[in-house]
Formats: structure tokens, C-alpha cells, sequence
């Protein structure tokens, strides 16, 4: 589905323009990139304050229609005020289609309530990552990564080397190693209490 920003060039610029401009309803924001000039750009508050309320938002190729010229783009940053339903400001930046891009993107986990760590040993699935920093062609982006946790045991845990990537996908820093991305801990009420079953049991046991 494309997802589609329609701005207009900024003529005026600095705090008291962006000021004028947020009470009029606008968002002040950028667009730079792909060689070419970065251009100060206005866009209406309640369409992207909507927007960013998606997930997909945030790690798709968006199309910005400026002034009628319509470019591929990627939301790369974007503040909100402090305390109000605010957008202050938006950056995008261009990408050019044979061009590998370093883009976040979420990961979605299933299958949590059958991992055998869960459903067998009482255990609570801690999530160590949320989103994955993958790169690739912009065509190749997608909108997240799925993790499956319906083999993943207490104490044990899936690292990046396992992640079953898109094609043309990979993890941009990998040379950092090969970290965990889920685990799955005992909590520690119920590790004590089947330490202590096992104590017991021992006891019992006749001796041979």
C-alpha cells in the first residue's frame, strides 16, 4: 500500500516562521538526500500526526508529493512538543532505487504462547530487542520482521544469526556480534519453588 505525504516548499525560515506556521496548523520539516539540495518544507499537523501513529510509517518507502513533484522518501526523524499532541518538526530523506538503505524496523513475535519456555516451564518471554537495523534496496524493505518463539525453551534464547530475513535483507552491524534478540527467564518465585520440589524429592527418594 503507498503511503503518501503531500507538502509544500517553506519559504520562510527560522523559530518565529515555525512558530507562525505551527499555529496555522503546519508542520515544519526537511527533505535532503540522494545528491541533491535539501529543501525546507511545511506539511498540515493533523494528516502526519495521524500518520506517524502507524507503525508501517515509520520503516516504508513513503512518497512525498512536494508542490506537485512526487519522491521516494524515508521518515528519518521527526520531535514531538514535550507534553501536547504535538508535531514539531519532520525529516525525510530521499532514496534512490539502486542504493542500499540502513532502516529500523520493527519485529513482530509469535507463536509466544505455545514456546515450549512458556507454555511447559512458566516462563516470561523478555523481549531484548524491538527493532532490527537491516539493510537493503529500497524495494526489498519491509515493513517488519517476524521472530518465531514456537521452539524457543527457558534459559535459552534467539540470536540474529537465526532471524529468517526477506530476501535481499541483512543485519546492517552485524560485526558486533551475534546478539540476542528474545529470551525467554524463569521467573524467580517459580525457579525457587521447583529448587525446592527437587529438594524434597531427593529426600524422599529411598536409598538404594
Amino acid at each position: 500500500m503507498e503511503m503518501q505525504v503531500t507538502a509544500t516548499k517553506r519559504e520562510l525560515q527560522g523559530k518565529g516562521a515555525s512558530r507562525r506556521l505551527r499555529h496555522a496548523g503546519k508542520v515544519p520539516g526537511v527533505v535532503y538526500g540522494a545528491g541533491k539540495d535539501a529543501v525546507a518544507i511545511e506539511i498540515g499537523h493533523n494528516g502526519i500526526y495521524h500518520q506517524l501513529k502507524h507503525e508501517s510509517f515509520h520503516a516504508s518507502i513513503l512518497t512525498l508529493d512536494l508542490d506537485g513533484a512526487k519522491e521516494s522518501v524515508l521518515l528519518r526523524d521527526f520531535q514531538m512538543h514535550p507534553f501536547k499532541q504535538l508535531v514539531m518538526h519532520v525529516d525525510f530523506q530521499r532514496v534512490a532505487k539502486d542504493q542500499k538503505i540502513h532502516v529500523k524496523v520493527p519485529l513482530h513475535f509469535i507463536n509466544a504462547d505455545i514456546a515450549p519456555g512458556v507454555k511447559q516451564s512458566g516462563g516470561n518471554v523478555s523481549h531484548i530487542m524491538n527493532e532490527l537495523d537491516v539493510a537493503c534496496l529500497p524495494a526489498d524493505l519491509p515493513e517488519f520482521i517476524e521472530v518465531d518463539l514456537s521452539n524457543l525453551a527457558s534459559g535459552h534464547s534467539i540470536h540474529l544469526s537465526e532471524l529468517k530475513l526477506p530476501k535481499g535483507v541483512e543485519v546492517a552491524h552485524m560485526h558486533k556480534g551475534d546478539l540476542a534478540v528474545v529470551t525467554i527467564m524463569i521467573p524467580r518465585g517459580v525457579a525457587t519453588a521447583e529448587g525446592e520440589e527437587g529438594k524434597e524429592a531427593t529426600k524422599e527418594a529411598p536409598k538404594a
